[in-house]
């Protein structure tokens, strides 16, 4: 494994997570969330959670790019939006699974879905960009 271009492309998809989260869930899909209040914490508490959320973006970051340093041998963009594409449909079963159990509107389900393959298919691409593997050498 390449630990520099591991390193780089963490935390290169470690900002762009975070920066999307921000602003597809935090932003754009801010009032079809407040639709339903009551499962959300307030703001105040929220505020008090924050370094849980970072490190749910470090998480989903590190993780995303060891996939793809490990199980990804030809490597580059396409190989990383196709692995960010899969990671995505796990996220899809989970987001299947809490709208059983939980009161969401189909309108955050979608935004749900829309949102994990745009995040982690342009997360993968980032990935693929910067940890490609080394062209071969001949002698």
């Amino acid at each position: 494994m390449n630990w520099q271009k591991f390193f780089i492309a963490f935390i290169a998809a470690f900002v762009f997570i975070f920066v999307f989260g921000f602003l597809w869930y935090g932003k754009f899909m801010h009032d079809i969330h407040n639709e339903v209040p009551v499962l959300w914490r307030t703001e105040a508490d929220f505020g008090s959670h924050f370094p849980w959320l970072i490190l749910g973006h470090v998480v989903m970051a590190f993780f995303l790019t060891v996939l793809y340093a490990r199980f990804v041998p030809f490597g580059g963009v396409a190989a990383g939006v196709g692995l960010g594409i899969l990671v995505a449909f796990l996220f899809i079963g989970d987001n299947l699974i809490t709208f059983a159990v939980q009161p969401l509107t189909t309108k955050i389900l979608w935004g749900w879905f829309v949102g994990n393959l745009l995040e982690f298919g342009i997360a993968g691409a980032i990935i693929g960009a910067i940890y490609k593997p080394s062209s071969p050498t001949t002698t």
